[in-house]
């Protein structure tokens, strides 16, 4: 069968609500006093579930599965150009201000922010030495990293199970259940686990994701 595009339509309001949820960011990262700044990550999580967990849910209803090197591709196209014009401007300016060991660090958060893996670089420095936030020029990276993670988590769900949709309905709602419960329970000892890994993270996603099934059908 062809693959054909099913594109949502344009949500004027998700636009609204995600410039808030971007704004509230912003904001909170200089400093003004906005109580519960940083719940536009959250809102952006499920912004991010609702539209792209809608696509690949309305190209598996047509067609009966997923095309990924199309998904991925567009994916690419769509991130590609933003990232590395931020990753080499800043980049050079981490070059000319940066000491050697900074700069070195930086480099660090090059690599794992181009394989979507700075999240856990940044949880695995997070600590008692770690350095200020301020001073680590890719930091916000790491919610682009539990994105791609999770858009490598859904696809291949849709795909192993797409012969019974009960079946995949079933198993998204069960990972909504054992991601929430997770973050639940590691929030209060393990707080920076349950802030920068994607298990912990997934349950926004898909609260998006259900969503999008929900009106959808």
């Amino acid at each position: 069968m062809m693959h054909t595009s099913h594109g949502l339509p344009y949500r004027r309001d998700i636009d609204g609500v995600r410039a808030f949820a971007v704004l509230s960011v912003v904001l909170s990262h200089f400093g003004i006093p906005l109580r519960g700044g940083f719940v536009g990550v959250e809102i952006f999580f499920v912004i991010s579930g609702f539209l792209i967990g809608g696509l690949l849910w309305r190209e598996y209803d047509h067609n009966g599965k997923i095309w990924l090197v199309n998904f991925y591709v567009r994916r690419f196209r769509r991130l590609a150009p933003a990232f590395f014009v931020t990753v080499f401007l800043t980049g050079a300016l981490a070059w000319a201000i940066l000491l050697p060991f900074e700069f070195r660090e930086y480099g660090k958060a090059t690599i794992a922010a181009t394989v979507y893996l700075s999240n856990v670089l940044f949880f695995r420095q997070a600590g008692y030495f770690d350095a200020a936030s301020e001073d680590k020029p890719l930091l916000h990276t790491w919610s682009l990293a539990v994105e791609e993670q999770f858009y490598i988590f859904l696809p291949l769900l849709i795909l192993l199970l797409a012969r019974s949709r009960h079946a995949l309905l079933a198993a998204m709602i069960g990972c909504w259940i054992l991601s929430l419960v997770a973050c639940i329970v590691m929030t209060p000892s393990h707080p920076m686990a349950a802030f920068y890994l994607f298990p912990f993270r997934a349950w926004e996603m898909l609260s998006g994701v259900l969503l999008a099934i929900w009106g959808y059908q």
